[in-house]
């Protein structure tokens, strides 16, 4: 069932007078949000900030944290009532009953609110043969807590989302290196350039993901505060009245309270530090971020040796055009020489030794052309000997 909240409200009351804050039509304040709890029932709010955090119970500086205005990396915090999830524009806050997604009109986040809707709710197995109470703990005992189940959607999302990235990057990447080394041209050079400023910022968004997940891992605390059914179990028989006023800021928690009591009550009874269920949950999906990350870096690894073997291959043309600058500037020297003896004898200045001497000229184009020859050949060997060129 889908409703909306429409934004010329001002207000909206629930159960005991707790009203949801919702903005006039206009206020730039408002964002639109979907709101999904356990029995997939969604609705589309134009909410401010003050009602979020009236409703779900954070601070300010954490709802900041899900602004898209504002550059924060990715994020995953526990907090006593919810859990506040940012991973790039999957941002979303988790109850321990519903799940307030941002944003559900974008593009990207389509696709998860149509997951959602397929895994958020309980397959219920069939136990006709056995009573009516027991039939209750054993579908409970086989149900992952709300909050788990939602976050698995969302940490599934974002690495199937940057997954998808890192292959349309290879397809396009390999393919363009290939061409890069066997034609080195100012099209290919500029290709492979966008190809590798587009690797580097996915690596470094798929970096920031990886490192969340590794910092929840190595720290049971932050996993044990991801518990909201747990903690909303055992916190619920101590203070009811303090729960109530919880309670009625969301409809659909006060109804189900019994319910996420239930499917608690197996962690409630045992160690309350236990985090093997979450640890598990997030150990899959750190290990396919890090494959999506090795993935990248060998990438990377292939474009740094094509960089490489075209460094080799552009110095090797830069020493051919040193040698070749090399031997047309001996050439020129060698050239200026011999115009420089032709110029003289050339002028018109009589010579009484070349009188009846026709001979002279042969002698003096012969002498000066191998004397221009053996300089050429002296300032060529030079340069062999000091490693100016090749042998």
């Amino acid at each position: 069932m889908v409703s909306a909240v429409q934004p010329e409200a001002e207000t909206t009351s629930g159960d005991g007078g707790v009203g949801m804050l919702v903005t006039k039509k206009g206020t730039t304040s408002a964002r639109s949000w979907i709101l999904i709890d356990t029995n997939v029932n969604e609705t589309i709010m134009d909410i401010d900030k003050y009602a979020i955090m009236h409703r779900v119970q954070i601070h300010a500086r954490d709802l900041r944290i899900l602004d898209p205005l504002l550059s924060y990396p990715s994020t995953v915090l526990g907090r006593e009532r919810a859990i506040v999830l940012n991973l790039e524009h999957i941002k979303v806050i988790i109850t321990a009953e519903e799940v307030l997604l941002r944003d559900p009109s974008d593009d990207n986040v389509i696709p998860v609110v149509e997951e959602l809707r397929r895994r958020l709710p309980v397959a219920k197995a069939n136990h006709g043969e056995l009573d009516g109470q027991h039939d209750v703990e054993a579908d409970e005992e086989d149900e992952s807590p709300f909050e788990f189940r939602a976050l698995e959607v969302f940490l599934e999302a974002i690495c199937s989302f940057h997954a998808a990235r890192a292959t349309e990057l290879e397809t396009d990447a390999y393919p363009a290196l290939d061409e890069l080394t066997s034609k080195i041209s100012s099209r290919n050079l500029d290709r492979v350039r966008k190809l590798k400023s587009s690797m580097t910022r996915l690596t470094a968004r798929v970096q920031k993901v990886r490192d969340e997940l590794e910092r929840l891992l190595d720290d049971d605390d932050d996993m044990a505060d991801l518990y909201l059914s747990r903690k909303l179990s055992s916190a619920s028989p101590v203070s009811d009245s303090g729960a109530a006023s919880w309670f009625l800021g969301s409809p659909t928690i006060g109804s189900k309270i019994s319910r996420a009591s239930r499917a608690s009550v197996m962690m409630v009874h045992g160690d309350e530090n236990d985090v093997e269920e979450l640890e598990m949950l997030l150990e899959a999906y750190f290990m396919q971020i890090d494959g999506t990350l090795h993935k990248l870096t060998s990438l990377r690894e292939y474009i740094d040796d094509t960089e490489d073997y075209i460094n080799i291959q552009l110095d090797n043309h830069r020493n051919q055009l040193i040698q070749l600058e090399l031997f047309l500037s001996a050439g020129t020297v060698c050239m200026a020489i011999y115009s420089l003896i032709t110029g003289i004898f050339g002028m018109n200045i009589p010579y009484t030794w070349n009188d009846d001497h026709g001979y002279m000229f042969k002698w003096v184009v012969i002498l000066s052309g191998g004397f221009s020859a053996v300089i050429f050949l002296l300032v060529v060997s030079y340069a062999r000997l000091k490693g100016l060129i090749g042998s």
